[in-house]
This record gives structure tokens, sequence and C-alpha cells, in this order.
């Protein structure tokens, strides 16, 4: 029987089938090989006496996360508060970054925009428009919220962003019966206290299937590549082709195709210097670790 991974708890997998959920373990051979089904797996069951399974079989991931463990996402929400807290572009650009890296598309949503000017808010989002799919929304006033559902549809979807961002209250509106727990803004800090302890798929209303995630707070930008860097940035993915090397890094090489976009007004300056200092990050922590 092949159903869905929508729970895991205490070594326990519930596993959404055409006959409801089933509670199931893993077989043996997982932990001997180092596999541990993930939330979102597709998996092939077997039934026991007595309504439960056991996980069979692990069918091939389009991906895998493994912080937190999630498995076959096909968009992340990236949200982050248009104020309380300020919004890091930094932080990001780093979980663009993580998306890109995984193959899965990114949404860009400014949440509680209506705590600060409109103008404010479409100046601070400008810097991604016409790379990414960019909404604006705010949990107070709903507004936004229509054109979020549009742009996940019927797909799978990943909630990350600074805590504090307003995750879950935009989670809770889009799976109203989700009765998630929301926190504070902590008035000393201006940052969000985690509230969600497990992993878990909900069911949208209209179709599509949300991942309630603890952590996507933070992403380690150590984790790639720099040589592989430039592919990450769609905007300089797009032009790095016509550059004179095809090594080139977009750094300091002669007849780059990319830094002659940026001086052009074709390829915004802050997401250049963005590419620059994360790759420099990158290639000195390299050096740090390997000599």
């Amino acid at each position: 029987m092949r159903g869905l991974i929508t729970k895991g708890i205490g070594g326990f997998y519930y596993v959404r089938t055409e006959q409801g959920v089933v509670q199931t373990r893993g077989r043996g051979i997982f932990r001997n090989e180092d596999i541990t089904p993930t939330v979102g797996d597709e998996v092939e069951i077997s039934l026991l006496e007595g309504g439960d399974g056991v996980v069979e079989e692990i069918l091939p991931r389009r991906n895998l996360f493994a912080r937190p463990p999630i498995a076959n996402v096909d968009r992340i929400v990236i949200v982050f508060a248009a104020t309380r807290p300020k919004p890091s572009f930094d932080l990001i650009d780093r979980f663009l970054i993580m998306a890109e890296s995984k193959g899965v598309d990114p949404i860009l949503c400014m949440n509680k925009v209506d705590l600060l000017a409109t103008s404010r808010c479409e100046q601070m989002i400008e810097r991604y428009r016409g790379i990414y799919p960019c909404v604006m929304t705010s949990g107070i006033d709903g507004r936004g919220l229509e054109d979020l559902k549009a742009l996940i549809g019927d797909q799978t979807v990943a909630f990350a962003g600074p805590s504090g961002a307003g995750k879950s209250t935009l989670i809770n509106l889009l799976v109203p019966e989700a009765s998630m727990e929301t926190s504070e803004i902590s008035r000393k800090t201006r940052r969000g206290r985690h509230t969600t302890r497990h992993v878990e798929i909900l069911q949208m209303p209209d179709g599509g299937l949300v991942f309630d995630t603890p952590g996507f707070t933070s992403f380690d930008i150590r984790d790639v590549d720099e040589q592989d860097l430039w592919r990450y940035y769609p905007e300089i993915a797009a032009i790095s082709g016509n550059c004179r090397f095809d090594d080139c890094m977009h750094i300091k090489e002669p007849d780059c195709a990319v830094r002659k976009a940026v001086e052009d007004g074709q390829i915004r300056q802050e997401r250049y210097d963005s590419y620059v200092k994360n790759y420099q990050e990158i290639k000195e922590n390299n050096r740090r670790n390997y000599g």
C-alpha cells in the first residue's frame, strides 16, 4: 500500500493512505543503512494485525532537508516581517540560496505589512521583484492571503524565515483547523519563541499541503560550495554564460558579463554585493578548514 508520511513522533510514522492514516514503524534495514523515513516521504507500507503498519520502501525523493527533516518540498515560502523584527536581507538571501541549492522554487512573503507604510514595504521588496514571486501579507487584516494561496496552489510547501516573522500565524490562516500555537514577540529581544515541536504536514482546504516545522529560522552558508554559489543567484546564472572564461567566479576576472550587467543596472547592486559577501565567506571558511 502506498502513502505519504505526514507526521513522525517518537519513532512512529503516520502515513496517509487511501484507506486513512496508518501508524507505522520503519523496517530495521533502514536503521542499518542509516536511512531515516522522513515527513514528506512517499512510501510503500504493509499492514499488520491490529491495523498498524511497517514502512517497507521509501520511494525516490525529489529533495531532502536535514534541518528540519522534511522531503519532497515543491516550494519554500520565505517569510520575513516588514518590521518587528526588522528584516535582514542577508538572512533572506541565505534562505534563497538554500532553496535554490535544493532545487526548490522559493516564494518571498513580506508579512506584517500593516505595521509599515505600503510605499516603504514596496521599496524593500523591490530588490527581489522580477527574480522571485513576491507577496505582501498581513496576519492581522488578511491582506495578501489570497495571493499567497494562489502561489501555493496544490503544491507541497514549507515555510522558512526568522523567528517572529509570523510563519505560524500565516499557516493558521491557510489551515484554520491546525490551531497552531503562536507566540508573542518578546518586548526585550524583539524575537519570537519557537512554538512548533514536531514536523507535520497539514492539508489546506484548497488542496495544497503545508509542512509545519520547527526550525528553518537560519541557514549555514558554509553548506554550499563556493564554486557553485553563482548558480543560486538566478539573475547571475542567466548571464554567466556570456563571460570570457567558463570558470569565471564573477569577482575580479576580466571580461565578466555579470559585473558588466551590474554596471549597466541589469543586476541590482545589492544582490551582487550579497553574492560577493557570501562567496568570500565560504572561501575564507574553506581556507581555514582545509588550509
